[in-house]
Parts: C-alpha cells; structure tokens; sequence
C-alpha cells in the first residue's frame, strides 16, 4: 500500500493515519518528522534544511523532494508507505511520481479525507491543551470533568493561538488553496478517492479500507 492522506487541519487525518500504518504494516511518513529525523541525524539533507528553518524560512521544494525520496529508499518502506503532509504542491507532486517511477513504486491512492468547513471550526476552535502536561481535550467531543481544569494532572486549560477562529479560517484558506490543484492533478490520474470525514471515526476507516482493498 503506498497511500497519500490528504485532508483539511481538523479532518482527522491523524487518527486514520495510526489505524491505517498499523492495519497494513506501513510507515508512516510526515515530512515535518522527517526533517526533524534528517536534522537530528545530521545528515547533509537535513543540515542544509536546519539552516533555512534557522532563518525562519520554508525549506525549499527541492530539498523537501530529496529528504522525502532519501527516506523512500530506506528499507521499511519495501512493503508501501503512508505520505501525510507531502506532496503540498502540483511540483512536489510531479517530483515524487518521478521518483516513484524510478523505484517501480506507483501510488496505491490519494485519500481526500474531506470536511465541511463550518464543522472544522467548530472542531479546532473547541480544543483545549494543559498547560503543565500537554493533554488535550475538546468542549464538545472530549470535554475535561472540570472546565478548563486537567483530568491527568490538574492544571489549567488553555486555548493555542492557532485555534482561534480568525486563525482557523486563514488556516484553512490557505489548505484550500493550496491543495485545490493537487486534488485536480491526482484526479485526472484516476486515483483520488475523496472520503466522507465528517462520520464517526470508525465508518471514516471502514469507507478508507474498503477503497484501499479495491485498489489491491
């Protein structure tokens, strides 16, 4: 299975990226946890990636494209891979199926996990995190037994000023933006399969597998 998740902030793409690695027995493969690997490793992909983010500055197509194709060639990924968060551009997208291609390794499918965005609102802007452990919670699907009062380890709960509804929406804007050509280009390759995001998070997965199980 060699699967990219594609979806809005707030769609759930997370939790169906931890059922769907272990269901198939894949990686799971973000970029932003690559660059933090390749920095970490201080290899010479993720050195030159350090000295843009030191700067404050967007790693580079490029760079992005080669720290993602290093880590395709890496022996846990003989058997597929879960891309989550790349490609972000019809570029990067026509850099990984080149890539891909060199490997004999095409994509399985593009899962769309898609959201109203009245509904994501209300989901990122309901999130609460505690200041002294980091739990999260929801007012509306995982409220604490106290408000605003940690049910681990009491301390406070506050709102992160990304998940203001101001941010949320420009969040948002710039996803739809962004992603809008990605979800024409892998369309027209016919292997985007957009998925209902808003039921519960078992029938997400069971509409995912069944596409997947289709595409085998």
């Amino acid at each position: 299975m060699r699967i990219i998740l594609l979806g809005p902030p707030g769609a759930g793409k997370g939790t169906q990226a931890e059922r769907l690695v272990k269901k198939y027995n894949i990686p799971h493969i973000s970029t932003g946890d690559i660059l933090r690997s390749a920095i970490k490793d201080g290899t010479e992909l993720g050195l030159q990636a350090k000295e843009y983010m030191d700067q404050g500055q967007l790693v580079p197509d490029e760079l992005v494209v080669d720290i993602v194709k290093e880590r395709l060639t890496q022996p846990d990924t003989q058997h597929g891979f879960l891309l989550d968060g790349f490609p972000r551009t019809v570029a990067q997208a026509e850099a990984l199926d080149a890539n891909l291609q060199a490997l004999n390794a095409p994509l399985t499918a593009v899962l769309n996990v898609d959201v109203a965005e009245e509904e994501l609102i209300e989901r990122l802007t309901g999130r609460r995190v505690c200041r002294a452990c980091g739990s999260t919670y929801h007012i509306r699907f995982n409220p604490p037994t106290v408000r605003s009062v940690c049910d681990k380890c009491g301390g406070e709960l506050y709102q992160r000023s990304d998940d203001t509804v101001e941010t949320v929406k420009q969040r948002l804007a710039v996803y739809r933006q962004q992603t809008a050509p990605l979800i024409d280009y892998y369309r027209e390759q016919g292997i985007l399969f957009t998925v209902d995001g808003a039921q519960e998070i078992d029938a997400v997965f069971q509409e995912i597998t069944a596409i997947l199980n289709q595409q085998q």
